[in-house]
């Protein structure tokens, strides 16, 4: 299976446009909150429940990416993806929006498959830059998700921001109607329900995808809970901005989004361990910056952008290791190492407005600190620990080959 030409641009946007949906409405969460009657810490769960969301769609929707055709799974998920925004802009209360981004979450997953789709897709010495492409879409859908999604949900409300979201879907899911492949990649492994089972035993068969997985999901714990946290706490006294002005702090993960090419290509040339490695060092001093408090936004927006240009060129290193695990089985990898990935950010969204509540943004940005060291040095250690360490893969063999991407961040 090869990719038309502008295939990887078509799975740039789709993925970009599907993730976007995640976020979009966390400029609004307070909006949300006095619309439907609930408290600030229980609609922070409106982020957990999209992040659950695509837990699922990893462990139950990404495997079929190694057995089924391009074309059908990202319309059918993107058709997913629309139900759940429809249903989400007509629920009355907290509960039926939950439920409604659960299945948001569960059609922006597809973002993952579009990473997939993008790395079988292409010569093995491109495979990077491919990664590194779909990448950067999703790293521009969650930057102007906060920014568009706080300024439509001004202008009409966070219901009519929503509804606006899901034509957009429409739009991407024709669009990936009529120009990925229809043909199934090759090669059907032991059938989508024995793939499903086997996926635990690929975590405990190899060390490498267990590195990558506790790695990882530190940085997106961290990347979870400071933007919820920083939503959180910048709608309270003394600073009580709106979601438009809130929304502005995401212009700051421009940073991250120009980043993401030089990361691929680097990966492609150079190990991508060392990408990791310098782009925890990078997270790591925006971490710092952030933990000096809210009260200087030019400081703030710089910490933002180097946590998140971290976090994202990070991320797309790590799928080319996960990916040069086994190139065989790289959808099934990629399910097991984005379905923990989405939990660690789960964690830490749900625990971000409790943390605030206790602790202030002076524990909210401590811990996102702390996990960011942690996982550089995950990354830096592993030698000394005795784990095998992925470098590139020069090696392996060039067809057949998928990789997979992050829902984010």
């Amino acid at each position: 299976m090869r990719l038309p030409r502008g295939g990887v641009a078509v799975l740039s946007c789709t993925a970009g446009v599907a993730l976007a949906n995640n976020y979009a409405i966390q400029p609004a969460l307070g909006d949300v909150a006095r619309d439907t009657g609930s408290s600030a810490a229980a609609i922070g769960l409106v982020t957990t429940a999209a992040l659950g969301g695509c837990i699922a769609g990893f462990a139950f929707l990404l495997p079929l990416a190694d057995r089924a055709a391009p074309r059908r799974l990202v319309a059918g998920q993107l058709a997913l993806l629309t139900a759940g925004l429809l249903l989400a802009s007509c629920a009355p209360g907290l509960g039926l929006l939950l439920l409604a981004y659960v299945m948001v979450g569960a059609g922006a997953s597809v973002s993952a498959m579009a990473s997939t789709i993008a790395g079988r897709g292409v010569p093995g010495e491109r495979r990077g830059a491919a990664v590194a492409g779909v990448a950067a879409g999703m790293s521009a859908g969650i930057l102007l998700s906060r920014l568009v999604g706080g300024a439509l949900a001004d202008a009409f409300g966070w219901r009519g921001m929503l509804l606006a979201f899901a034509g957009l879907v429409v739009v991407c899911g024709a669009i990936a109607w009529t120009r990925l492949p229809g043909e199934r990649p090759e090669g059907g492994g032991d059938g989508y329900l024995g793939t499903v089972a086997a996926l635990p035993g690929l975590l405990r068969r190899h060390r490498a995808l267990r590195l990558a997985v506790l790695s990882g999901s530190l940085w997106y714990l961290a990347f979870s809970l400071v933007w919820v946290a920083l939503t959180v706490r910048l709608a309270q006294p003394p600073y009580g901005l709106d979601a438009a002005h809130i929304g502005l702090y995401s212009l700051a993960g421009a940073l991250g989004f120009a980043a993401l090419p030089v990361a691929g290509r680097l990966g492609d040339r150079y190990s991508p361990r060392a990408v990791i490695a310098g782009s925890m060092v990078v997270a790591a001093a925006g971490a710092g910056l952030l933990c000096t408090g809210l009260d200087r936004p030019a400081v703030t927006a710089a910490g933002l952008a180097l946590v998140d240009a971290g976090c994202f060129t990070a991320q797309a290193a790590n799928q080319t290791r996960v990916m040069s695990i086994d190139p065989a089985r790289s959808g099934s990898l990629s399910g097991v190492y984005l379905l923990l990935y989405f939990l660690a950010g789960a964690l830490g969204a749900g625990a971000a407005a409790p943390l605030v509540a206790v602790g202030g943004w002076g524990a909210a940005s401590g811990v996102v600190c702390g996990a960011l060291v942690v996982a550089g040095a995950l990354v830096v250690l592993p030698r000394w620990a005795g784990e095998p360490v992925v470098e590139t893969d020069r090696s392996m063999p060039k067809a057949g080959v998928s990789t997979s991407s992050p829902c984010g961040d």
